[in-house]
């Protein structure tokens, strides 16, 4: 008999290409990399990623233009909203302490498609984001000449008329990005002593402000003669944590340095932890302080902590602030430069982006070719573009990260052991052993109650992703799936009841112009749906409490973070949108022309045996051996052209 593979199976083994995972080596502290980050430098790492410009510049803009001094409250949220995405990086940092971030998370659980997107794009938001924060930098050093760097640009180079570029080229900010990139290349502990200096003095400015603008506090800017606490009321603080969530950014640099840390099971939750919560301590006490030095319709957005002690006659004080912000976002130029080249390696490690971004120097042990490209892309794009278009292309790509790692939670909590559930039947092994015990011929009553309690204690350990015991009689019916088939179907549903209820949040009245019954009845619907899914999901067996960090509360936690995530991105403009989808067609086309082809995990699969061979016991008692002998295909590693087969009866 000799049959061939229908047309559609080579379908079917294109998409299982699509969404292989990736299979983790034994030892996962083994790394070229050297392990040398310690929980301070991760600490210090985490909370100059996230306090940098945003302090100085995001504080002043949210108070006067979308919430006034209830951005307090606006950090709240958005230090909450934070602390929910934090918690599942820090459950996979522990985990799987290698570099990748986001990427690997996403690898491991979801696919690899799904991975090389979600890199592809963490990759932008760090060239982007280094690039902004450098023109930020370059202005805010400016102001402090009286723009005398600027004038002399436009005076012996000349200003720039062509779309979508800066007026003039900003050849400080790209000065900057190559200096900060020499220092990054020298390796992992340079670049965190030196990010230690910048931190602590930021620290130090900050405590600065905080104890003099304190002293400095006059209540009646909180009264009603000023416009109140809340002026712009509830609708204004939850547009205000839009805005102040993306002060958060950056805390994902220290699951990026995993493969760097010497202790990661520990260090990466700990400081994820400490970092988070000082950053955000720092936005609500400083918010605090600039609202009470001077009334917040009368803020400068450019400039707002340094403006409010010039306005109250502290000179000093203002240039002293001045400083701190540049030391501020010194931070975080070396944590997008520490961190972009890092997942750019982990992408090369496995196939899916060009070798020479996985070259490591034998002396640093860093990727000195990528830190340098990437050192030298940030360069230019910081000395052609300007501060506004560069910034409308950040977010999207965090976001999504944030998203898909709260979705790999819960895929990886609830996923069976595959290990154990292939393991091929062993060659001497009898038809009747690898049934269990089942077709057994027993020589006493003792051997049979023997196998009725293992099969017992069998039935009440359950695997992950198979319905709990608890609920069996009342949702029988689920029982009959394979295990974590309904979890898969429930995490989809969850997604999608999450971009159903935000699209009728966001777009319901004024883009899709429901009348009031419609949208509060499909809001009902989607949120019934949503919570159902959860209930579907919590039902199942978990994996075993491990010794490293676990979220707490899955799949509840991972599920807000998710609504969240999807809300905010639901929230960015349409430029954005536009943008975004250029940048991940040309990555498909990498993705499509080189990694699926060079990836590492169709080098792992294993090849189709040659001969195998099944046995069945028929009710006669009959024992019939079918053989069947494979023959690989040559031009697919993960399909056989050729299928032959006969069957031998044995009784």
């Amino acid at each position: 008999m000799v049959s061939r593979l229908p047309g559609c199976n080579s379908l079917a083994r294109f998409c299982q290409k699509l969404t292989r995972v990736k299979t983790l080596e034994a030892d996962m502290m083994e790394t070229t990399l050297n392990r040398c980050l310690s929980t301070l430098d991760l600490t210090l790492f985490g909370f100059g990623g996230m306090v940098g410009s945003g302090l100085y510049v995001l504080t002043g803009t949210v108070a006067k233009n979308v919430a006034g001094p209830a951005v307090i409250v606006s950090f709240i949220f958005a230090g909450f909203a934070s602390l929910l995405a934090a918690l599942c990086y820090a459950e996979f940092g522990s985990r799987v302490p290698k570099t990748g971030s986001a990427y690997m998370f996403t690898y491991i659980s979801v696919g690899e498609i799904w991975a090389f997107m979600i890199g592809w794009n963490v990759i932008l938001e760090y060239i982007i984001g280094g690039a902004a924060v450098a023109r930020a930098w370059s202005g805010y050093l400016d102001s402090i000449f009286n723009h005398k760097i600027q004038n002399f640009t436009e005076t012996h180079i000349g200003r720039w008329n062509v779309p979508f570029f800066a007026s003039n080229p900003d050849l400080l900010a790209a000065a900057l990005l190559l200096i900060a990139t020499a220092f990054v290349t020298c390796g992992a502990k340079v670049a965190s002593w030196l990010n230690h200096v910048f931190a602590v003095f930021s620290m130090g400015v900050i405590l600065f402000i905080l104890i003099f603008g304190f002293i400095l506090a006059d209540p009646k800017n909180f009264s009603a003669e000023e416009g109140g606490f809340a002026p712009f009321g509830f609708s204004g603080i939850m547009a205000g944590s839009a805005t102040c969530f993306y002060a958060f950014v950056g805390f994902d640099v220290i699951a990026a340095s995993g493969e760097e840390t010497r202790n990661p099971q520990k260090a990466i939750p700990i400081a994820t932890a400490i970092s988070l919560v000082l950053a955000t301590l720092a936005y609500i006490l400083v918010s605090a302080a600039l609202t009470l030095m001077v009334p917040w319709h009368s803020l400068n957005p450019d400039s707002a902590l340094s403006d409010a002690f010039y306005r109250r006659g502290y000179a000093w004080a203002g240039f002293l602030v001045a400083i701190g912000s540049i030391c501020a976002m010194n931070t975080v130029i070396l944590s997008n430069l520490f961190s972009v080249p890092r997942i750019a390696y982990a992408m090369s490690e496995d196939g899916l982006l060009f070798k020479i971004f996985a070259r490591v120097n034998p002396v640093t042990k860093v990727p000195v070719i990528g830190i340098i490209i990437f050192g030298v892309l940030m360069a230019t794009l910081a000395m052609a573009f300007d501060l506004e278009s560069l910034v409308q292309f950040l977010s999207i790509g965090t976001l999504l990260a944030y998203t898909f790692v709260a979705v790999s939670i819960i895929t990886l909590r609830y996923q069976t052991d595959k290990a154990n559930s292939s393991k091929p039947p062993q060659p001497n092994q009898s038809p009747q052993a690898q049934d269990g015990g089942g077709l057994k011929e027993y020589e006493s009553f003792s051997d049979k109650l023997q196998l009725v309690e293992r099969q017992k204690v069998a039935k009440e350990r359950r695997e992950p992703g198979q319905l709990r015991s608890s609920f069996e009689p009342y949702l029988h019916f689920l029982g009959d799936f394979v295990a974590g088939e309904i979890v898969m179907v429930a995490v989809v549903s969850l997604v999608l009841c999450s971009v159903c209820l935000c699209c009728i949040l966001v777009f319901g009245i004024s883009h899709l112009h429901l009348p009031q019954w419609a949208y509060i009845l499909f809001i009902v619907f989607f949120a019934i749906g949503f919570l159902l899914s959860l209930f579907l999901i919590w039902i199942h067996e978990q994996h075993q409490k491990s010794n490293t960090f676990q979220v707490p509360l899955v799949p509840l936690v991972p599920g807000i973070s998710i609504l969240m995530n999807v809300y905010l991105i639901l929230k960015l403009s349409l430029m954005t949108w536009v943008r975004f989808s250029v940048w991940l067609a040309i990555g498909l086309l990498i993705y499509f022309g080189y990694g699926i082809w060079h990836s590492k995990e169709s080098l792992k699969e294993a090849k189709p045996q040659n001969v195998i061979a099944r046995y069945v016991v028929l009710p006669s008692g009959s024992l019939v051996e079918t053989v069947q002998t494979v023959q690989p295909d040559p031009q697919d590693n993960m399909g056989v052209a050729e299928v032959t087969g006969e069957e031998v009866s044995r009784q």
